[in-house]
């Protein structure tokens, strides 16, 4: 049996920037607001008045500088704070596969493919802008590429749960190679009035192929060595949009229905998870993780990365061996551990190994080691 291999990745990367500054100026402003409206209930003590966020603050919670957004606008005005995006008519691409189609054929074109090779599309993200028909089967005719497409969606964990799928479909001869894209819009499910998570999220969109080793043509080829999936069922990270929303007569601009998030529960008991996860992984592969040569870890929290990777490796977290990419991009959920590999990979060698990891809601843990052939 051929091995499998990732030969190409392509990052689409939206057209606006919001840094930190001019997201604090905006919540600081609502803030202002939304006190003085409330000013005699918070004088009455029935209300607790909202709190300034402040740069300093979302760097040091989270390491994140900036995002990159599909519309910034909506976002800043404080009558909104969300994005303001346009309907789009049904004979035209939607804009999640618009995203997805932009990094699908960076991908292609780095793996020396052309769209006609591909026989599979799996569109894996945190959400899918519709129910159907599937987001895959839209990016796979935008494409012009053949076989099959369907969607998933595991949260944060999405892209490592697709690169499994992927890896078991040419390794069980149902595709030879496979797009796996991650459309990322998550300034839509941010809830950006709320201090606690206001500067999270970015968008992008992240794709990669997966295909036969022995029809591979990239000079840059990295052979799978083992995926491993885990998941374990929390309510600490929760969004509960969806199409029922309607029946039960809830508001879907309710707090509830956007992203929301137990930080510190999640950062105690996601930590060790994921640390156990990925040292069970190499072990079975025979690997130490200290001769991993690098992890490209979700980017979510930076303090989060770090402590992952003393866990394994009982080192210092270096860039060099766990990069950064969340201080540009921010958390761009399934996407981030993509990105960080997209980027991050050039000056490795034949030989090296390494592990990309994704973890989010769920709980769900996803996997994936390589060598670089």
């Amino acid at each position: 049996m051929s091995a499998v291999v990732i030969s190409g990745t392509g990052l689409y990367q939206p057209p606006h920037t919001i840094t930190n500054d001019e997201l604090v100026a905006s919540f600081n402003a609502y803030v202002d607001a939304w006190n003085a409206e409330h000013a005699a209930d918070i004088e009455a003590g029935t209300r607790q008045p909202l709190t300034h966020s402040s740069s300093e603050f979302i760097e040091k919670a989270s390491g994140i500088q900036q995002r990159y957004v599909m519309e910034k606008e909506g976002i800043l005005d404080i009558t909104r704070m969300y994005p303001r995006l346009q309907e789009r008519p049904d004979d035209q691409l939607s804009l999640m596969a618009e995203i997805a189609v932009d990094a699908g054929r960076k991908a292609i074109a780095a793996a020396g493919k052309t769209p006609a090779d591909i026989d599979a599309v799996i569109c894996s993200a945190s959400n899918m802008q519709r129910a159907y028909p599937a987001m895959a089967v839209e990016i796979q005719q935008a494409l012009g590429a053949g076989g099959y497409g369907f969607d998933m969606n595991v949260a944060c964990s999405a892209a490592t749960f697709a690169l499994d799928q992927a890896v078991n479909a040419v390794r069980g001869g149902s595709a030879k190679c496979v797009l796996v894209v991650n459309p990322e819009i998550t300034s839509g499910h941010q809830e950006w009035k709320d201090r606690d998570c206001h500067f999270i999220f970015g968008d992008v969109a992240t794709a990669t192929i997966v295909e036969r080793a022995d029809t591979a043509t990239s000079a840059d080829q990295w052979e799978v060595l083992g995926t491993q999936l885990a998941t374990q069922f929390s309510n600490n990270i929760r969004n509960n949009f969806g199409y029922l929303n309607r029946s039960e007569d809830s508001d879907p601009k309710a707090r509830d229905k956007t992203f929301r998030q137990e930080g510190r529960k999640v950062f105690k008991e996601v930590v060790p998870m994921v640390a156990a996860h990925i040292e069970r992984q190499l072990a079975g592969l025979g690997i130490a993780p200290t001769a991993v040569r690098r992890f490209w870890l979700h980017q979510a929290n930076l303090a989060m990365n770090q402590l992952v990777i003393k866990k394994l490796t009982d080192g210092e977290p270096t860039a060099d061996i766990a990069p950064l990419i969340l201080n540009e991009f921010a958390n761009t959920s399934s996407a981030g551990s993509i990105i960080a590999f997209h980027r991050h990979r050039a000056d490795l060698t034949s030989g090296d190994v390494g592990v990309i990891c994704s973890f989010g809601a769920g709980y769900s843990v996803g996997s994936v080691a390589l060598r670089k052939r």
